[in-house]
């Protein structure tokens, strides 16, 4: 993004998560072409950033979505993807969400276990349907990742053995209220190993050739998300590359391929901009101090994760220092050691790859109102998300009867 970003700050003001929508477009097209020739869909997952205009860009381009709640399914139906194109994900769906996604007659409910299986059927069964349904399987890979984004191991709380799942579409075949159309894994996030990946694809395809030779024809591969991207200096798989490789391991199937990318599409498709309220020395400790915090961008909070942070023109000797927000915990840094010239109050700091899984998993943490979104598209910005304000933040408290407490 080649940014005036002094202007679009005085504009719209700090904290800011800024998007650039001509790299989304990118993005999208690099994976979709990268399966050209095969039946497939990107289902774009909508945890990673569920801004209604990021959604409705996507889905313009012709994606679906991954939602895991049902929440996420009306934010897509809402912002225009088809209903067909939209998968509901999860391990704990309630019997409304159930109920919902079945009445919205999305293309399928992705099945985490035997117990919710039973749930859906029963669900299906009362309203006089038939569930469309994958099971997610569990192919005990190593993905190689960050333990708390690893998914695909036995230890994980995601998905079901192989055992499991083959006794799970045994039993789906002969209900009169589930069609088993799919099969779902994803073994973890910000992968930038091709073996692993491939590995999976190859357990998972075998599976889907054993319930074929039983009669249970599986329409939708889905191999779920977790294409890494660069924070640093990762090495990342080409998607070219990545496509090849599951391809291999599907020869012979007639199956759509579904991919649900959510960080490949939006990390390093937005920024963050914070401004520096002041500059603190603690004996050798050098703090910046910034009006962006944990609660804004919880990453480096949450998984000590990487963001390149840089001073937006300014000069100077660079030092180590940490970048830290006004929220009263220890753990509210946006980064650590971070080499940076001497700044003032109101210089500004972009922290960049920010554009997935940073507003979305945003708070009101001490009564602080969440950031502005703001899309950027063909060099034009527009306003996304109105910055929230404390009457946003008391609306529903205030809505409420109080008399008990006169």
């Amino acid at each position: 993004m080649s940014l005036d970003i002094t202007s679009l700050v005085k504009k719209y003001d700090t904290p800011l998560y800024l998007y650039d929508f001509n790299n989304i477009t990118k993005r999208y097209e690099e994976l979709k072409d990268a399966f050209s020739g095969k039946k497939s869909l990107v289902a774009y997952a909508v945890k990673s950033n569920s801004n209604l205009a990021v959604i409705r860009h996507l889905a313009n381009l012709g994606a679906g979505a991954d939602c895991v709640s049902i929440g996420e399914v009306r934010r897509a139906l809402k912002a225009g993807v088809k209903k067909y194109h939209i998968i509901f994900s999860g391990v704990g769906k309630r019997d409304s969400e159930i109920r919902e996604a079945l009445k919205e007659d999305i293309l399928l409910i992705n099945l985490e276990s035997e117990a919710e299986m039973k749930r859906v059927e029963m669900i299906a069964a009362e309203l006089g349907k038939e569930a469309r349904i994958s099971i997610r399987v569990n192919p005990n890979v190593d993905p190689k990742t960050h333990p708390y984004i690893s998914t695909g191991l036995h230890e994980n709380k995601f998905g079901v053995s192989i055992d499991t799942a083959k006794r799970m579409y045994i039993y789906a075949k002969k209900s009169d209220h589930l069609n088993p159309v799919g099969i779902h894994f994803h073994i973890g996030s910000q992968l930038t190993e091709l073996s692993p990946i491939t590995e999976a694809c190859g357990i998972v395809a075998d599976l889907v050739r054993s319930l074929d030779a039983i009669g249970i024809e599986i329409k939708f591969f889905d191999i779920g998300g977790g294409l890494g991207v660069i924070y640093d200096d990762e090495k990342t798989i080409v998607p070219a590359d990545y496509a090849k490789a599951i391809i291999s391991q599907i020869k012979g199937l007639d199956i759509t391929i579904v991919s649900e990318p959510g960080r490949y599409m939006m990390a390093n498709s937005g920024i963050f901009l914070t401004s520096v309220l002041y500059e603190k020395q603690n004996g050798d400790k050098r703090f910046v101090i910034v009006d962006g915090a944990m609660n804004d961008l919880l990453r480096p909070s949450l998984y000590n994760a990487y963001h390149k942070i840089e001073a937006v023109q300014k000069e100077g000797q660079k030092t180590p220092a940490d970048v830290v927000g006004p929220v009263c915990e220890s753990g509210d840094f946006l980064g650590k050691n971070v080499e940076l010239p001497p700044l003032d109050h109101h210089d500004i700091l972009v922290v960049h790859s920010a554009g997935a899984y940073g507003f979305t998993m945003s708070s009101n943490y001490n009564t602080r109102g969440r950031a502005a979104e703001v899309a950027i598209l063909d060099g034009k910005d527009y306003l996304i998300r109105a910055r929230e304000t404390f009457e946003d933040q008391v609306r529903l408290e205030e809505s409420c009867d109080t008399s008990w407490q006169v």
